[in-house]
C-alpha cells in the first residue's frame, strides 16, 4: 500500500532530524565563570554531597571532566541548582589542584590506586594498645602513605587502661611524631576528645584505623550532633538520613577555627603499590642518616646496606629496620600475615 500519492516530491517526504548531526562535537568547553566554590563532604555511588557556603548541596560530576573523579576534601566548582533543597542536583564542573592526597591500594600487588582523602593536613592513626593488639606494621604502612602524600602524622593510642603505651611509643620515639594516649573511660566520657581536639584546630585531619580500636567512637565525640546536622548526615542519592563507615565523610569541628575531621572506613590492610620503593625510607626518618654509607641505588634490603651497621651501633631500634625491610621485601603480603 502506497503511503503517498502518485505525484510526490522530495519536499513531501518527512525526514527525521539527526540529533548528532545537528549538534556537531567540539573541544570547546564552557568556562563556567559564575561557578560557586564548594568542598566535597562525601561520595556515594556517583553522587557527591558538597558544602557551598553554609548549605549542603547534592551534585554529580559534569561529563566534560571525563574520568577525573572528585573525592572527599576536594575543592570543586559547581553550577546549577545550589539551593540545597530536596530533589535538587548541581553539577561539578571543575576540581581544584590538591595540596595533599591520602592514597591506598587493596594489596601491595593491586594496580588500582584509590584516593581516599584530598587536601588533608594530617593523618590521625588510631591504634588500640590492647583488644585488639597493636599492629606496628600497619602503623608503618600508614606513615609511608602519610609522608608520601604530604600529610603530617598523629598517633592516637586508645585503651591505655588495658596496656601500657611505653613499648609502642619507644618504637617511634626517634621519629618525634606527636601522640595522644587515651583510655576506654575517656572515650566514653568525652575526655579523650578534648585532648585530641588540641591537635586538630584549624586543620583537616583524616582518621584511619582498623575495626575495634575506637576510631568511630572518638570521631562521634569530636563532632557533636548539632555539628553533624550541618553536613546533613544524608545519603546523597536518596536524600534520606544514612551514613556508614563504608565511605569517607568530612565533618566540621566545633570551635576549631575551621577544623575538619574526615572519618574513613576501617581498614584491614593498607596496600602501598602506588608508592615507589625508593620513597618508603622517607617514613623512617630515624634510619635515613644511616643510608649515607649505602652503595649507589641501594635497596636497603641487601647484603652491603649500611643500615645494618648503623643499627648495630645503637643509632636506631632493630625493630624499625625490620619493619622497613618487611615493607620493601614482602609488599605483596596482606598486613597482619
Amino acid at each position: 500500500m502506497r503511503r503517498y500519492g502518485k505525484h510526490t516530491d522530495e519536499d513531501d517526504i518527512r525526514s527525521r532530524p539527526n540529533r548528532k548531526g545537528n549538534r556537531p562535537r567540539t573541544n570547546i568547553r564552557p568556562k563556567h565563570e559564575d561557578a560557586a566554590e564548594g568542598m566535597v563532604l562525601t561520595v556515594d555511588r556517583g553522587r557527591l554531597t558538597c558544602l557551598v557556603e553554609d548549605r549542603v548541596v547534592f551534585a554529580m560530576k559534569a561529563r566534560e571532566l571525563g574520568r577525573k573523579a572528585a573525592v572527599v576534601g576536594d575543592t570543586v566548582a559547581l553550577v546549577g541548582d545550589l539551593s540545597g533543597k530536596k530533589d535538587t542536583l548541581a553539577r561539578i564542573v571543575r576540581i581544584a589542584g590538591r595540596t595533599s592526597v591520602l592514597r591506598r591500594t587493596a594489596d601491595d600487588d593491586d594496580p588500582y590506586e584509590r584516593v581516599v582523602v584530598a587536601n588533608a593536613d594530617q593523618l590521625a592513626i588510631v591504634t588500640a594498645l590492647a583488644d585488639p593488639e597493636p599492629r606496628p606494621r600497619l602503623i608503618d604502612r600508614c606513615l609511608v602513605a602519610a609522608y608520601d602524600g604530604g600529610l603530617a602524622p598523629l598517633l592516637v593510642l586508645t585503651k591505655s587502661d588495658l596496656a601500657s603505651p611505653d613499648k609502642l611509643l619507644e618504637l617511634y620515639g626517634d621519629i618525634d611524631i606527636p601522640y595522644v594516649v587515651t583510655s576506654r573511660e575517656e572515650l566514653e566520657t568525652g575526655g579523650a576528645a578534648d585532648r585530641v581536639r588540641e591537635h586538630l584546630a584549624g586543620k583537616v585531619t583524616a582518621f584511619v584505623g582498623h575495626s575495634g580500636v575506637g576510631k568511630t567512637t572518638l570521631v562521634n565525640a569530636l563532632v557533636p550532633e548539632d555539628r553533624r546536622r550541618i553536613t546533613g548526615h544524608v545519603n546523597a542519592v536518596t536524600g534520606r538520613g544514612r551514613h556508614t563507615t563504608t565511605s569517607a565523610l568530612a565533618l566540621p569541628l566545633a570551635d576549631s577555627d575551621g577544623g575538619w575531621v574526615v572519618d574513613t572506613p576501617g581498614v584491614r590492610s593498607f596496600g602501598l603499590a602506588h608508592v615507589d620503593p625508593s620513597r618508603v625510607i622517607n617514613a623512617f626518618p630515624d634510619l635515613v642518616p644511616g643510608t649515607e654509607g649505602c652503595p649507589r641505588a641501594c635497596s636497603h634490603d641487601e647484603q652491603d646496606c649500611a643500615l645494618d651497621q648503623w643499627v648495630a651501633d645503637g643509632h636506631a631500634d632493630p625493630a624499625r629496620l625490620y619493619s622497613l625491610r618487611r615493607l620493601l621485601s614482602t609488599r605483596e603480603r596482606r598486613e597482619g600475615d
